[in-house]
């Protein structure tokens, strides 16, 4: 007799994000889920990095969750069409109601097409109402279970434990309707969720979506290559495999790939492909109004999520993951730019060559504050344009050189700042330090009128380059 034996795929842990208005209690949920201590170490309660976590259920099957810092990052991850969550929860918080960051986490999650639970917290509190959300979310199209739709809702507190079981079994039930299934010998697939930078070297943290990732594995993404050197699990513990469905922590890539990149195997004759390097300089067309920054934070999800928030007349010359270094000081300089830190270190050298250079520094752990700082200094008018001058010749001058302008708006003054622009990106700030027209010294030159111009400090002055005066 023939027996024909049918492969069955194991069931893989459902793969969760959890989404929602800030301060509405995604971190203590999580933070519950997990027994950790993540709010106390957030301050302001806010998140400010992507994780992911495994949490067990009493029938001992998994769930593993991720944790975004934010709506764009998450973002950013399907932007490059990284399929990363199976289930969503949209946390509400049951004493605030609907808010604006609720709706686009709700956009998020239909563009996706994802399943997923709605949780309304805080339900301790003597002011939430499970109804009250229910109202406000059917507003918005979204039809709940017992009330004419299929959406599961489920009252929670992170502070007392209520409704949480109830949560994580009907998560795992929406997971099981979907089908799950995972193959330790299928191709493999994992997301990058999360990149650090230490003495071990970049890092990169992943959601293994199919196949498995082992040590002595090749790697690649779009834009870095390598061997897994080492993999470390949820619990920060170092194993030699891990399956689909479960988050890794892998040491070994070339460098840092991009949050929402995919991590593949190189079989052995298989090329790599091309990898794309890009330095994140942005081209200063016109400084009136703009604040001109570089930003180091200290993970790559952080640092994509500040970008991403970012108002749109900020202009970002670089951005980085890791400490600030002396190169960054010196980019700054050039570019007449602040330096925003998040959660990273000033080293005492770097620090005191900033300010050797006139370089500012800012340090920030709560990403909102970062904003509203720059949002206060372009309210404040950070730059304001005086003049335009284009250089069209260079003398020498006592071991100096001296620029033949002439002035194309405005007007330039003596003792104006101003900023060396070649071919619209800023090289420099410098302070005029005299002006002759002939042998004459002048106090100013207006639209259409032509001048020599002693700066300091001299920089590479080129003929065609422009000087913009301005005024702070």
């Amino acid at each position: 007799m023939n027996v024909t034996t049918t492969k069955v795929q194991p069931i893989r842990p459902p793969v969760v994000v959890v989404l929602g208005h800030v301060d509405h209690g995604k971190t203590s949920l999580l933070d519950y889920l997990r027994k950790t201590s993540v709010v106390a170490r957030e301050k302001g309660g806010i998140t400010q990095s992507i994780g992911a976590s495994v949490v067990s259920l009493k029938d001992g099957s998994k769930i593993t969750f991720i944790d975004t810092p934010g709506h764009a990052a998450f973002a950013n991850m399907r932007s490059r069409g990284a399929k990363v969550a199976d289930v969503a929860v949209l946390v509400v918080a049951g004493d605030d109601g609907v808010k604006t960051q609720t709706k686009e986490a709700l956009e998020i999650i239909r563009s996706e097409g994802l399943p997923f639970v709605v949780a309304v917290t805080k339900i301790d509190l003597a002011t939430s109402s499970i109804p009250f959300v229910q109202s406000q979310l059917e507003a918005e199209g979204v039809f709940f279970e017992g009330r004419g739709g299929e959406v599961p809702c489920v009252g929670v507190s992170s502070v007392t434990g209520a409704g949480i079981n109830e949560l994580l079994e009907i998560i795992n039930l929406v997971a099981q309707i979907k089908g799950l299934s995972g193959d330790d010998s299928g191709q493999l697939e994992a997301v990058v969720i999360e990149t650090f930078k230490d003495k071990a070297g970049p890092k990169a943290s992943v959601i293994v979506r199919n196949g498995a990732l082992y040590v002595g594995q090749e790697i690649f993404s779009d834009t870095v290559s390598g061997r897994v050197r080492a993999i470390f699990n949820d619990l920060n513990e170092q194993v030699q495999k891990v399956s689909a469905g479960y988050p890794a922590c892998i040491l070994g890539l070339s460098g840092l790939p991009p949050v929402g990149s995919k991590i593949l195997q190189r079989d052995a004759d298989s090329s790599l492909p091309a990898i794309e390097t890009k330095k994140n300089n942005s081209v200063l067309s016109d400084i009136t109004g703009k604040l001109v920054i570089l930003v180091k934070a200290h993970n790559e999800g952080t640092r994509e999520s500040i970008l991403a928030s970012l108002p749109k007349d900020v202009i970002v010359v670089d951005s980085g993951v890791g400490d600030v270094t002396e190169s960054d000081v010196f980019t700054a300089k050039s570019s007449n730019a602040r330096i925003f830190v998040f959660e990273v270190k000033v080293p005492t050298s770097v620090s005191l060559l900033a300010k050797t250079e006139g370089v500012g520094i800012e340090y920030f752990d709560i990403i909102y504050k970062l904003i509203e700082r720059i949002e206060e200094l372009i309210n404040k008018g950070n730059v304001e344009e005086l003049g335009r001058a284009k250089i069209l010749a260079i003398f020498p001058f006592d071991n100096k050189k001296v620029c033949g302008v002439k002035v194309m708006s405005g007007k330039l003054t003596k003792s104006d700042k101003v900023v060396l622009m070649s071919q619209d990106t800023p090289k420099g700030e410098l302070k005029i330090v005299s002006m002759k027209r002939g042998k004459d010294d002048i106090n100013e030159a207006k639209q259409g009128e032509e001048c020599g111009v002693l700066c300091m400090p001299q920089l590479d002055f080129a003929i065609g380059d422009v000087l913009v005066s301005i005024r702070k």
